[in-house]
């Protein structure tokens, strides 16, 4: 059997090396006890000192810093970009100016590192107001808001550094665009580009998209307001001329190019782009794919991707719940109640998989809370409905103190 590395410690990769076990051989690298649990091997050793047939990296802060690059110079296959592809998402003062470039739609931008211009920036603008770091900020570096003098304290704490470190000492504030969010993720093996079935995701903490930003609070797909046509409009203004200036600047870009696009009243504009599987994108796109994960990944990595994915039907929701205090200081350590000794649902609901975000075991052999996003339910049905009422009754079988979920996940699903 071939064998696949997947490379990180969250529920993503816990989804892929789930998906991928289907069809491989399959280490994780480092992998989470919850994934251990669930009969998946986890291992401490690098990913450099690994040999597999194909390596999926995850987190975007190892292909910002190269590994991709690392790994192919050894001779390795490896879905995820480069350094240089990698870009697009480590900076997103780059990426502005790339899609400025590229000629794709976007929202009218400015890039600041001192306080001063940055308020005269806000003084021309109509609100909402948004203002986010130029650096990687695991998803939680952007404020929406309507209030001037909260969009200028906002501006004050990250370019002095106070809110996220050198992350934040570049900003970029945008105009805020109305329309409904999309997350596409698009297959990209070089030359020729394929998107994976759109899905939405809940950055918010709170019910009705209120609170603070977070890495998301779950995500549902196919995502019902999003056509054929309205992708088929995504793929032609967005990723063609995307891919026309990654080849013009001869960047080799082979991985996931996760656009999160706002389906305006002015035409589809691209919000920004990730350059890997999305989390908790990856824990509803998986589980549609059936068994032929691995040969799909594969032939992205290798530049020959030549056919469009097709899904098995169903459709997926994920409800994640998140630990006392997420985001701002998530609390460590709480008794999780619910999970069986393999990590899964103590009593099994039909269809439904719990992956582990960030959990560890004690002594006792008991999942503890050991990082902000602690779960991810999801499950599968033949209808959004269906899926939604078996994530929500597999989540409230789990508790523990100080629990944080959304009720409102999948809530349009009819």
């Amino acid at each position: 059997m071939t064998r696949c590395v997947v490379v990180g410690s969250g529920a993503r990769e816990h989804a892929l090396a789930w998906g991928l076990a289907k069809s491989a051989d399959v280490l994780v690298t480092p992998g989470n006890p919850g994934i251990a649990a669930h009969g998946l091997t986890c291992v401490d050793t690098p990913a450099t000192q690994l040999d597999a047939d194909l390596f999926v990296i995850g987190p975007e802060l190892l292909l910002t810093r190269g590994l991709a690059n690392e790994l192919r110079d050894q001779g390795k296959l490896v879905l995820g970009p480069g350094r240089d592809g990698a870009q697009l998402e480590a900076s997103k003062a780059y990426m502005k100016e790339f899609l400025h470039d590229a000629g794709v739609p976007t929202a009218n931008f400015g890039i600041f590192d001192a306080p001063d211009e940055a308020y005269d920036f806000l003084r021309t603008m109509t609100p909402p107001y948004v203002i986010k770091t130029d650096g990687l900020a695991a998803g939680k570096g952007v404020l929406v808001t309507h209030d001037f003098t909260e969009a200028c304290a906002d501006v004050r704490d990250k370019l002095s550094g106070n809110a996220f470190g050198d992350a934040g000492t570049t900003i970029v504030i945008e105009e805020g665009l109305d329309g409904e969010e999309c997350s596409l993720l698009v297959l990209c093996d070089g030359q020729r580009a394929v998107p994976l079935v759109p899905a939405q995701d809940f950055k918010r903490v709170g019910e009705n998209d209120t609170g603070a930003n977070t890495g998301g609070m779950g995500a549902y797909a196919p995502m019902e307001t999003m056509s054929e046509a309205d992708v088929a409009l995504v793929m032609a203004s967005i990723v063609a001329p995307t891919l026309d200036e990654l080849r013009r600047r001869r960047i080799d870009f082979r991985g996931v190019l996760y656009a999160g696009v706002m389906m305006s009243s002015h035409g589809p504009k691209l919000l920004e782009y990730n350059v890997r599987f999305g989390d908790p994108e990856t824990e509803v796109l998986v589980p549609l794919y059936g068994a032929d994960l691995y040969e799909l990944l594969s032939s992205v990595a290798s530049g020959e991707l030549d056919v469009v994915p097709a899904t098995n039907g169903k459709c997926a929701v994920t409800v994640v719940l998140s630990s006392h205090g997420y985001p701002e200081s998530p609390r460590t350590g709480d008794v999780i109640d619910g999970l069986g000794v393999d990590g899964q649902l103590a009593l099994p609901i039909e269809d439904v998989t719990i992956f582990h975000a960030g959990t560890s075991r004690d002594g006792h052999g008991r999942f503890l809370t050991n990082g902000g996003r602690v779960l991810a339910v999801t499950a599968v049905g033949d209808t959004l409905v269906q899926a939604r009422e078996r994530a929500y009754a597999a989540a409230e079988q789990i508790t523990f103190d100080g629990r944080v979920m959304r009720h409102d996940i999948a809530r349009s699903a009819n």
